[in-house]
């Protein structure tokens, strides 16, 4: 004799292995709705938007490493307040350390992929770093988001106009001219 939950046991599984997909792509809508409403309403922290304002006149009065300490002290209060990110971003180019840079507007980007001044930030970076066809890209998305008369888009097609920054070249790399007698 069969014991009656034995004989239930195949249809749970049945219905188990049929549900399973749906239930989980309806939580991953759900969870991406969730996420996107919440991002249009971030308020970030106003001790961190404080920190932000006092590093951004530093930057200005060019105080790098004090901007930093700033911009970092706004993402220790609130780790997800984007604009922060982006302020290191031109912090790092000040400090001609444009691979940093490109990682602090990505972050932004992760968290804002719309964000005009994360896209333009970086393309200006990609540009110094002479990575050219790249900002392009950025360009072109900048284009198609807000047109070629917003301010980020005229900022990255004048910074693709002036093309790369000069590189700097070092004593190792100049062949001293072999007629040169030496003392």
């Amino acid at each position: 004799m069969a014991v009656p939950h034995q004989q239930s046991l195949p249809a749970f599984k049945e219905i188990v292995m049929r549900y399973t997909p749906a239930a989980i792509a309806l939580s991953l809508l759900v969870a991406v709705t969730a996420s996107v409403g919440y991002a249009g309403d971030y308020k970030p922290d106003p001790q961190a938007e404080k920190l932000l304002s006092q590093g951004q006149a530093r930057l200005e009065q060019g105080e790098v490493q004090g901007a930093i300490d700033m911009f970092e002290a706004a993402l220790a209060v609130d780790p997800g307040y984007t604009k922060a990110y982006i302020e290191m971003g031109e912090a790092a180019r000040k400090q001609d350390l444009q691979g940093k840079a490109i990682h602090y507007y990505r972050v932004a980007m992760g968290k804002d992929p719309d964000n005009l001044s994360a896209i333009s930030g970086e393309g200006e970076a990609l540009v110094e770093k002479g990575a050219v066809e790249k900002a392009k890209r950025n360009l072109s998305k900048l284009e198609s988001l807000c047109g070629t008369g917003c301010t980020q888009t005229e900022q990255l097609a004048a910074a693709i106009e002036r093309g790369p920054k000069p590189s700097v070249m070092t004593a190792e790399a100049v062949d001293p001219d072999k007629d040169v007698a030496q003392n």
